[in-house]
């Protein structure tokens, strides 16, 4: 069954300090397209996460977001050798202009460079165990939720082709009985030369030929998006031949809804991978 390209997928995880959410989104594109909202250090995964996703979808615009609890720790660091320049250069002061040396901690602790307050960030790769689990998690949401769109897409686009069977039915008909009255008002010339400019026997034989196409792809487990909507541009160049070929409001009507049909078969291409 066909699948959509809309969907979503979250997954908490937790280990040892450090509690995250990765989010997976989906949603129609031409071809697939991943985008990150990772955090700071996290650039070394996307390579990882991009083999993940691509085994399980072939088409749509996917983000992955992941957000860190505590994404980074702050860590104390005293610079002690700068800190016995300053009073090298303390005391030689000191001792150059006979200063009293009144430099107390919290003077010191105040100097350029002294204390340094670092962040470290958590270890992508070695959090990357977990991401990976909790990612299969989140992937697995998306992709049922696809199928379950996919069920949907292809319930209406089988109605559409059902519905445009009865019109191309409908257009043959007609055919049949126009020509029969042409036949007794036209002479045996006229009447071939019009049977000739009027024959849409092959536009009808391929439009039902793409008829039946579509529907097998449907039921296929493969990305057919790009194929259904393919399928319809030439669904299209054989109803506007058919309607060019036989100038009759009953054909010209039913060659309106075959088209109306196929325009919102290919803007449901547009949803199916």
């Amino acid at each position: 069954m066909i699948k959509g390209m809309t969907g979503f997928g979250s997954a908490q995880i937790a280990t040892g300090q450090i509690k995250a959410v990765i989010e997976v989104k989906s949603l129609n594109h031409r071809y697939l397209d991943i985008n990150y909202h990772l955090p700071v250090g996290f650039i070394s995964i996307e390579n990882k996460i991009n083999q993940m996703v691509q085994k399980d979808i072939e088409r749509g615009r996917v983000t992955i977001s992941l957000k860190l609890a505590c994404k980074s720790a702050q860590e104390i660091f005293l610079n002690r050798v700068l800190v016995k320049k300053y009073f090298h250069y303390a005391r030689a002061l000191e001792k150059e202009f006979g200063l009293k040396n009144n430099l107390s901690l919290s003077d010191l602790i105040k100097l350029p460079g002294v204390v340094e307050i670092k962040e470290t960030f958590v270890d992508a790769e070695g959090l990357w165990p977990s991401l990976e689990k909790g990612l299969r998690k989140a992937l697995a949401s998306v992709k049922l939720m696809r199928k379950s769109e996919g069920k949907s897409l292809a319930k209406d686009v089988s109605e559409k082709l059902k519905r445009m069977v009865g019109k191309v039915n409908e257009i043959q008909k007609r055919t049949e009985v126009i020509l029969k009255e042409k036949k007794q008002k036209l002479s045996s010339e006229e009447f071939s030369s019009l049977q000739k400019n009027s024959d849409i026997h092959e536009e009808i034989s391929r439009l039902r030929h793409y008829i039946e196409e579509m529907k097998l792809l449907l039921n296929g487990e493969i990305s057919v998006g790009k194929k259904i909507d393919f399928i319809a541009q030439e669904m299209q160049r054989e109803t506007n031949t058919m309607g060019s070929k036989l100038l009759d409001k009953i054909v010209s009507s039913a060659v309106i809804a075959l088209k109306s049909k196929i325009e919102k078969i290919r803007e449901q291409a547009q949803n199916i991978e």
